[in-house]
């Protein structure tokens, strides 16, 4: 993708959407980005505003685009019919607007949880947009991303304010990976151009670490980049975890972060990159190391007033 070129992307106001327009600003690649609220003037950025479910808006978001990104989707919902409309009649929608404005080229992220759709209504809901974007027709790609972290997540933000207090309760043993999310911002970016290595492709990056994390390490790792004494990791049953599932969606309804729905695949005890299914080192790699992203990570957090 080239300087000129106009992408079209949604959920360009979330955690990874903001560093692609980050890294789009960095490469000089114009920007129409779909938005529900008012934003502020940005520089190579279009807003338009509307949302999924507004077809005409998502058509004036493909005018003229060479591609979409497709970020927006629904990671916590309170049923089934939620994460149906965000991650599976969305992406219709998308693909329906892409198809009407001449739009061929389309990069999706998708999610590790469709990997395993049986665990979780999350996860079966974004293998069924998986599947719509397979059989689109389009010039795809479908990235499933593992646990992303950076500064503005809320996602693991619960971990850093645990860590910070020395105490942090994990799901059952295993294994994940992460990704620093410019990284992943970048992947986005370099998968615009349509190409033999990419079309047609599910990706699935990570920060490189052979084997990924485990639970532990990673919580290790979180509490050294927040405080100077160790920190207590302790492994939780899924039974445990459910349970605080239910505590956390009695306690902040709506706003829960550990729903039950999400307390099923996290017990789940290997989130790794599959073997072969990471993008290829000749189109990208991961350049950020996490230690010291998470550092940053923290360093941003601290800065911005959210580490309590």
């Amino acid at each position: 993708m080239s300087s000129g070129d106009l992408v079209a992307v949604t959920g360009a106001t979330g955690f990874v959407g903001q560093a692609v327009l980050m890294a789009a600003g960095r490469h000089g690649i114009d920007v129409r980005a779909l938005t529900r609220r008012k934003q502020r003037l940005r520089g190579g950025v279009e807003w338009i505003d509307g949302d999924l479910a507004d077809k005409t808006a998502l058509m004036c978001l493909m005018e003229g685009a060479s591609a979409i990104v497709h970020i927006a989707g629904v990671v916590n919902a309170p049923d089934a019919v939620g994460f149906e409309e965000g991650n599976v009649q969305g992406t219709l929608r998308v693909i329906e607007a892409a198809h009407e404005m001449g739009v061929a080229r389309m990069v999706h992220v998708s999610s590790l949880a469709a990997r395993e759709p049986q665990l979780s209504i999350y996860g079966a809901s974004k293998l069924r947009g998986e599947k719509l974007v397979r059989a689109s027709g389009l010039d795809w790609t479908v990235v499933r991303p593992p646990a992303v972290f950076g500064p503005r997540d809320t996602e693991m933000l619960e971990l850093f304010r645990l860590a910070r207090r020395g105490v942090v309760p994990l799901p059952p043993p295993g294994r994940l990976s992460v990704i620093h999310v410019a990284d992943l911002a970048e992947l986005l970016l370099t998968l615009l151009p349509s190409s033999e290595e990419a079309t047609h492709q599910i990706f699935e990056p990570d920060d490189g670490e052979p084997g990924g994390w485990t639970h532990v390490r990673l919580a290790h790792a979180i509490g050294a980049a927040v405080r100077d004494k160790p920190i207590r990791p302790i492994s939780l049953s899924p039974r445990l975890v459910g349970m605080a599932a239910r505590a956390d969606r009695l306690f902040r309804g709506s706003k829960a972060k550990l729903t039950p729905d999400r307390a099923r695949y996290i017990c789940h005890p290997d989130w790794t990159v599959g073997e072969g299914a990471q993008p290829p080192r000749s189109l990208w790699r991961a350049r950020i190391d996490t230690l010291e992203g998470l550092q940053a990570t923290a360093a941003w957090y601290r800065e911005a007033g959210w580490l309590k």
